[in-house]
């Protein structure tokens, strides 16, 4: 991409037209968010032995200013996925990944988070009694199964202040259902999951030229 951008507010836009963009590298040349804004807008450390990283402080902006879907999308790797192409993503991706049984934990996952509406991840990991640290890294490959589901997404990103007030850290993600952040029928167009497919295969064609069919079906599966 020869003009990089330097805004959020530029980065929705351009989410809204290429449709389906990771935050990070998944190893597609010039296929992520980290590979089209500028220099400055990336990880760097600062003099002082400080970090800052705009595009990481503007993913909760660009949920909340353009209404796009975000999480563990794209092979268990983070990234955005416009209003437009979300019905169909969630319909194809949907039929290739089971509805949680309510009896299993994925199903108890589910339904403590429908019960509060959204919960930060680690609320929602203790209240499903995922205590103690080796439960952690157990619980989240459940969490990252359900994204890749499209059953679970990142809302917002929630982060804690220190007693001045500024905000530190990475950031906790907001955990919710697309039904409840964009509505029931955002999750279900009126066409089966294989016309879904057909259209993101085309979709992905047209922004990923140089990808081959095979490639782009193991991204979309």
């Amino acid at each position: 991409m020869s003009d990089k951008l330097h805004t959020s507010g530029q980065l929705i836009d351009y989410i809204d037209r290429i449709g389906f963009l990771p935050l990070l590298n998944t190893g597609i040349a010039e296929w992520s968010a980290d590979d089209v804004v500028a220099d400055d807008c990336r990880y760097h450390i600062l003099p002082d032995g400080r970090w800052k990283w705009p595009l990481w402080e503007w993913k909760g902006i660009i949920l909340q200013e353009s209404g796009c879907a975000y999480g563990k999308f794209f092979d268990k790797k983070a990234g955005f996925i416009s209003r437009q192409w979300w019905p169909h993503f969630c319909n194809y991706r949907r039929s290739r990944y089971q509805q949680p049984d309510p009896y299993s934990i994925e199903g108890a996952i589910m339904l403590t988070l429908q019960q509060n509406n959204s919960m930060i991840t680690r609320e929602l990991r203790a209240a499903c009694g995922f205590a103690g640290p080796k439960m952690r890294s157990r619980f989240d490959s459940y969490v990252t199964r359900l994204e890749m589901g499209t059953y679970i997404v990142i809302e917002d990103f929630v982060f804690p202040h220190d007693k001045h007030g500024n905000r530190y850290g990475w950031g906790w993600s907001l955990l919710t259902t697309p039904e409840m952040l964009m509505g029931k029928n955002a999750c279900k167009p009126p066409c089966t999951p294989d016309e879904s497919y057909a259209l993101l295969t085309r979709h992905f064609a047209d922004i990923l030229p140089g990808l081959s069919d095979r490639q782009i079906a193991k991204l979309l599966g």
